[in-house]
């Protein structure tokens, strides 16, 4: 199964956590949050990213997914010793999260191609009674 880390700025990654374990109605298995503080030492962060994909690499793979691009934690994703099967994806989104734990159990790339389809197909204008697509007639 491929381990999912989650490093975010606090407090977002141990809430994706939370929103997971509510829609699979339990905790997930091999998925970790590390949530960096505004003034969290760059290095502490990657060794502590470090020590959580050690833990939850079984020869899988792991899978980390990060809020921002060009923040602290998907820069840190740049300098860590990886095991072979090793992929990030930044700015993350549930839906995307979700897509990941759904499909865990196939391989890496399969994982980060459902998890980026999640993130496209995740994203769409909800219309309402009081405001019709743009260009329609009311």
């Amino acid at each position: 199964m491929i381990g999912i880390l989650l490093i975010m700025h606090e407090p977002l990654a141990q809430a994706f956590m939370a929103a997971a374990a509510h829609t699979f109605d339990r905790q997930q298995d091999r998925m970790e949050a590390l949530d960096v503080k505004a003034d969290q030492d760059v290095l502490e962060v990657c060794q502590l990213a470090s020590q959580a994909i050690s833990r939850l690499d079984d020869g899988s793979g792991v899978l980390v997914l990060t809020d921002v691009p060009g923040g602290t934690p998907s820069n840190c994703c740049r300098h860590l010793n990886t095991p072979e099967h090793f992929a990030v994806i930044t700015g993350v989104s549930l839906p995307m999260l979700l897509r990941a734990i759904t499909y865990r159990d196939g391989d890496l790339d399969t994982v980060v191609e459902k998890a980026l389809s999640g993130g496209k197909n995740g994203a769409v204008r909800l219309e309402t009674a009081d405001h019709p697509p743009v260009g329609s007639r009311a």
